[in-house]
């Protein structure tokens, strides 16, 4: 079972991108350099299809390309500024079930070998479970779920391919676009995807060390002409924020970790860096607890109720983001969003009433009734990464929690186990962060809710 609450503003007021330089523009009036960044904790590899972590993708995803992106210079993803990649242009046929692309030509990947239609079903059809068990590009993709409507993908030459669906999905493009979504090689075995990977994109892995450092540098044969700008990219992986912090405010990294600073932090960075450009933006994430319903007493449905009644979302914002957070319930609000909750609403869902002290004078009731009380509380462990986003948002709810007479103790996991720990049901209750970066509701629905998912934890 998962609650969710406070979509997108939980990390908009922690996605902060810090960096000591004036503008975006200011990359582009000098080329070369390295950009040093800070990262929060160890990648549990280098493969993105693979993973569910942000931790992969905002290293790696510079060293691939999509068929098509999202915008940059747009500030919200819309399936209306969806711009071409490694396709030159897309169209569907009559009916809205063949979605077919034109590749670009003249793309190679790193090691010189040419990118063609044959890498693009390769990479979908292991993405969909389908793929060569030899090369084993692709093992278990989280995103499978996904691509639930996806038939088949057929390649008409070196330079075309197409997918075919089921049935018309207006979203699917979207999800074509999301940074989950890079093509693959088909000549690299999944064993070098998951530790020096090989891409079309801007920038190759020359080293990735484990607990200690991800290094790329410049591809001096991208097929953007005169692109990247930067010679090198470093990630410094750093498990602890204050230290993180403090390297950044003394100038060892350049920018810090897309998901670091939160608005109560943001006073002590800015006074002891008061160059360093600071901006909060939305993003399609959501803070979830999770109750394992398959572990007594948990499989009680009256025990969820009450845990349920017991969350003060207002007090999570408040304490998390001094009130910047958005909420609409699992789609991002307007004007970030278009699929949220209307805020008139939200009150008529467990969590979100205003009368907090009422939701949790019936949850007493209900663990009264269940022989729970002050002298006898229920003891459980609330599980979350050891990550201080997460670990912030478990800490408030042990303390909501107490207020009905359950009793949690604080577990840390690493990165490398969480996502294997929850799959499994090694758990009993959980803080988790979901984030699905397309603003759309079969992402979103499918990903996280969708009875077959091995995301639905």
């Amino acid at each position: 079972m998962r609650r969710s609450w406070a979509i997108s503003a939980f990390v908009c007021a922690a996605l902060m991108a810090l960096a000591p330089y004036a503008s975006g523009e200011a990359f582009a009036q000098k080329q070369g350099g390295t950009l040093r960044i800070s990262h929060r904790d160890n990648p549990p590899s280098a493969s993105i299809h693979e993973e569910t972590t942000i931790s992969v993708n905002q290293p790696f995803m510079a060293v691939f390309n999509n068929l098509v992106v999202f915008d940059p210079n747009e500030k919200r993803n819309s399936p209306d500024h969806i711009v071409p990649d490694l396709a030159e242009s897309w169209a569907w046929n009559d009916d809205k079930t063949r979605l077919t692309f034109k590749l670009r030509q003249g793309v190679k990947w790193h090691d010189g070998k040419p990118f063609t239609s044959a890498d693009v079903k390769c990479t979908f059809d292991a993405v969909m479970g389908k793929g060569d068990e030899e090369l084993d590009i692709i093992r278990k993709s989280p995103r499978r779920i996904w691509y639930v409507n996806l038939k088949e993908v057929v390649t008409n030459g070196d330079n075309e391919v197409s997918f075919v669906l089921g049935r018309p999905q207006p979203s699917f493009l979207s999800m074509l676009a999301a940074g989950y979504s890079p093509v693959y090689s088909c000549h690299v075995p999944g064993r070098d995807m998951r530790s020096k990977p090989i891409g079309t994109g801007p920038f190759k892995v020359v080293e990735f060390k484990r607990n200690e450092s991800i290094k790329l540098v410049r591809n001096p044969d991208y097929w953007k002409k005169g692109r990247p700008y930067l010679d090198a990219i470093t990630w410094t992986i750093v498990p602890n924020r204050s230290t993180r912090l403090l390297g950044f405010t003394a100038g060892q990294f350049d920018m810090t970790f897309d998901s670091d600073v939160t608005f109560p932090l943001l006073k002590d960075v800015k006074s002891q860096k008061p160059d360093a450009v600071c901006e909060a933006r939305p993003t399609n994430v959501n803070s979830n607890v999770l109750i394992n319903r398959d572990k007594p007493p948990f499989d009680n449905p009256q025990i969820r109720r009450a845990m349920v009644l017991a969350l003060d979302n207002k007090a999570f914002r408040d304490i998390l983001s001094e009130g910047h957070d958005l909420d609409g319930a699992v789609m991002l609000p307007p004007p970030a969003g278009v699929w949220g909750m209307p805020a008139d609403q939200l009150p008529t869902l467990l969590g979100h009433s205003p009368d907090v002290e009422k939701n949790r004078a019936e949850a007493r009731k209900i663990m009264e009734g269940l022989g729970y009380g002050p002298n006898k509380p229920l003891k459980i462990k609330v599980s979350t990464r050891n990550i201080a986003i997460y670990v912030d948002p478990a800490v408030i709810l042990i303390d909501q929690l107490k207020k009905i007479y359950i009793e949690g103790e604080l577990e840390q996991i690493d990165t490398t186990v969480w996502y294997t720990k929850i799959q499994r049901k090694d758990y009993q209750v959980g803080m988790n962060l979901t984030g699905v970066g397309v603003d759309d509701p079969d992402v979103n629905f499918y990903e996280n809710f969708y009875s077959t998912s091995d995301r639905n934890y």
